[in-house]
C-alpha cells in the first residue's frame, strides 16, 4: 500500500494521495474569498498536493475562477503542477433555483468550454458526469466523453455518483479513468460494490467528503453554525435528534485519534487510504491549518489491528439519518 502516491485510471502521472476539494472555494461551507483560496493553493503547492477537483456548479463557477485567477498570478509552473479535475451536467435554473440534469453532448462540451476559460486553460485532466440524465444511456455519455478526449479537450473522464453496475456499462464504451462517490467512515456505502468494480476495471475512486462534512473532525460544525448553510440544514445527519447522537458516537473516534497523538482528520483520511490504492481522497478546507491535518494523512500507517479498533469504534452503519434528503438523492444512482 501507498501512501503517498495514486494515479488516475490508467494516467501514470504521479499524483499525491490527498487531493483538494474546491467546492470549499465557494460559499458552501461558510464564507470564502479570494485571499483564502489563494492561500490554500499555496500551502498546496508547498505541501506537495496536486491534484484539484471543481465543478461549474460550484459557486456557479465561482470556484473555477478562483483557481484560474490563482494559476494567472503564478504563471505556468502552478499550471504545469497542477492536475485539474471538472464537472458538468447539473442545471440550476437562476430564478427557481431548481436542479435538472443535462447529459447531451452539446451542453457538456458547451459547459466545458467555459469552464476552462474560466480556469484559464487548455485542457482538464479529468472531466466528470456531475449527474447522470436517467433517459440518456450512459453508453451514449460514455461516447460524448471519449469525443472529448480525441479532440484534446479532456484527459480522461468520470462520473459522479453512479452505481458499480453503471460503470461496467460505460467502461465497455470508453475507459473510465475515475468515480466520484461520497466514501468516509461515516458513508460505506461504496463497500458494496464501487470499491470493488474500481479495483478489477482500474478506475480510481475519488472520495468526496472524507472527514463526514466535519463529524470525523477535531472541530466538528455546531448544530447551529450546520443550520446556517443551505445543504446541511436540510441533510438528515445534522438534524436532531440524529446530529447529537452523531456527535457523541464520533467522540470515541476523537478520542482514539487523540490516543494516537494524530488530528481526527488525518486518521480519517489516513483510514480511506488504507482501502486501496485505487481509492484518492478529495477532501475540501478553508483553512490552511486544516489542509495541513489533512495532508498529515499520507504519514499515517493504518494497520489492520488500527482498522479493527477504529471499526469497533465507528461500525458499519454508526451514523444516525441518510448522507442525502429526499431532495438531495434526485441524480445519485442508489445500488444497495
Amino acid at each position: 500500500m501507498n501512501n503517498q502516491i495514486r494515479h488516475i485510471g490508467q494516467d501514470e502521472t504521479r499524483l499525491a494521495s490527498v487531493g483538494i476539494g474546491a467546492m470549499s472555494f465557494s460559499n458552501f461551507y461558510g464564507p470564502c474569498n479570494d485571499e483564502q483560496a489563494d492561500s490554500i493553493l499555496t500551502a498546496a503547492i508547498d505541501l506537495g498536493l496536486n491534484h484539484i477537483d471543481t465543478s461549474n456548479v460550484y459557486g456557479m463557477g465561482v470556484s473555477e475562477q478562483r483557481i484560474g485567477s490563482f494559476l494567472a498570478k503564478q504563471g505556468r509552473l502552478a499550471t504545469d503542477f497542477f492536475h485539474i479535475a471538472t464537472k458538468a451536467g447539473i442545471c440550476r435554473d437562476s430564478d427557481t433555483g431548481v436542479r435538472s440534469f443535462n447529459n447531451e453532448a452539446s451542453h457538456l462540451e458547451s459547459e466545458l468550454d467555459k469552464s476552462l476559460v474560466r480556469m484559464g486553460i487548455e485542457h482538464v485532466d479529468l472531466f466528470y458526469v456531475h449527474r447522470r440524465q436517467s433517459d440518456i444511456p450512459i453508453e451514449e455519455v460514455a461516447g460524448s466523453l471519449g469525443r472529448l478526449v480525441q479532440k484534446g479537450k479532456i484527459k480522461q473522464i468520470g462520473f459522479s455518483e453512479i452505481a458499480p453496475s453503471s460503470l461496467r456499462r460505460a467502461h465497455e464504451v470508453f475507459p473510465v479513468g475515475a468515480v466520484q462517490s461520497e466514501y468516509s467512515l461515516s458513508t460505506r456505502a461504496p463497500e458494496m460494490g464501487l470499491v470493488q468494480t474500481c479495483a478489477e476495471l482500474g478506475t480510481t475512486l475519488v472520495a468526496f467528503s472524507p472527514v463526514g462534512r466535519t463529524l470525523l473532525t477535531d472541530r466538528p460544525l455546531t448544530f447551529e453554525a450546520a443550520q446556517g448553510l443551505d445543504f446541511l440544514r436540510g441533510n438528515p445527519r445534522f438534524l436532531s435528534p440524529n446530529y447529537e447522537a452523531n456527535i457523541a458516537i464520533s467522540e470515541g473516534f476523537r478520542a482514539y485519534a487523540a490516543d494516537n497523538n494524530v488530528a481526527s482528520a488525518s486518521l480519517a483520511v489516513a483510514w480511506l487510504l488504507a482501502q486501496g490504492d485505487h481509492v484518492l481522497p478529495i477532501p475540501g478546507t478553508r483553512s490552511v491549518a486544516h489542509l495541513n491535518e489533512l495532508a498529515a494523512a499520507r504519514n499515517i500507517v493504518v494497520t489492520e489491528q488500527m482498522k479493527a479498533e477504529i471499526e469497533a469504534i465507528l461500525p458499519v452503519g454508526w451514523a444516525h439519518g441518510d448522507r442525502y434528503s429526499q431532495a438531495q438523492w434526485i441524480g445519485p444512482e442508489r445500488y444497495c
